[in-house]
């Protein structure tokens, strides 16, 4: 049985009409950045549980954590409501294996994701392991309007910090944004488009990538990857691609 501990909102940023951040206090086993849990409330008499991947470092408190408020999401409909101080469910003990540990050796790592699947990077960005592991690092996101690129802040701060060891673009479906590329991120890895932009190529010999978010978007970057002569990775059989599916 998951052991359940009693977590207290200590801020509850509302950023657009459907996206939120919870930072939240409480006592957590250690994880590992990239890492997930599970957050729930009782709800109707029901403990109500999803997988969350921690936006925080697993040094840095409050934990953090990054919601989208789906229309017929009986759990994140209700989080979004939470005041600080309210109690809410953390499972004790996180897992997962979207971990810097579990890439193998290469020189540049490419971090691509949709939506709140930003979260895990951003937690992983935070720590010192891969700036001193990779040379090149790469963080794509994608969303549908220009208020859901959240944490720009953050991105900010590390391209001042690390120049040009750092690359970040901005995906955004719905609107036409000057700096953005318009539409989905499979496309421009199948017409290589985005290294173009970037001005760095993704090779089997020097890159990895890490895929987190919209299965839609992990599914069919996965093929282009694949037709491209990358290939999934596994412990038994080491590989280029390493993915994290949302819902």
């Amino acid at each position: 049985m998951p052991q359940w501990v009693e977590g207290k909102i200590a801020e509850n940023i509302h950023w657009t009409s459907n996206l939120f951040t919870l930072k939240i206090d409480a006592e957590v086993d250690e994880f590992t950045a990239g890492q997930f849990t599970s957050v729930a409330l009782d709800i109707d008499g029901e403990r109500i549980a999803r997988p969350y991947s921690f936006l925080n470092p697993p040094d840095q408190r409050p934990l953090e954590f990054f919601f989208y408020t789906a229309i017929d999401g009986k759990l994140s409909n209700a989080l979004v409501q939470l005041k600080v101080g309210d109690s809410v469910w953390i499972k004790k003990q996180a897992t997962g294996f979207f971990v810097l540990n579990e890439i193998p050796p290469c020189k540049d790592i490419w971090m691509l994701g949709t939506g709140t699947g930003i979260a895990p990077y951003l937690s992983i960005l935070n720590t010192p392991h891969i700036w001193e592991r990779f040379e090149k690092i790469v963080l794509i996101h994608a969303v549908r309007t220009q208020a859901d690129l959240r944490y720009q802040e953050l991105i900010t701060h590390l391209k001042s910090k690390f120049q040009d060891r750092f690359f970040f673009q901005a995906f955004v479906s719905r609107e036409n944004i000057e700096g953005t590329f318009h539409g989905r991120i499979p496309a421009t890895l199948k017409d290589k488009s985005l290294e173009k932009e970037l001005g760095l190529d993704l090779t089997i010999e020097n890159s990895h990538i890490m895929l987190c978010g919209n299965p839609d978007m992990v599914k069919d970057s996965v093929e282009i990857l694949k037709s491209r002569g990358f290939s999934k990775h596994r412990r038994r059989k080491p590989g280029h691609i390493t993915v994290e599916n949302y819902w």
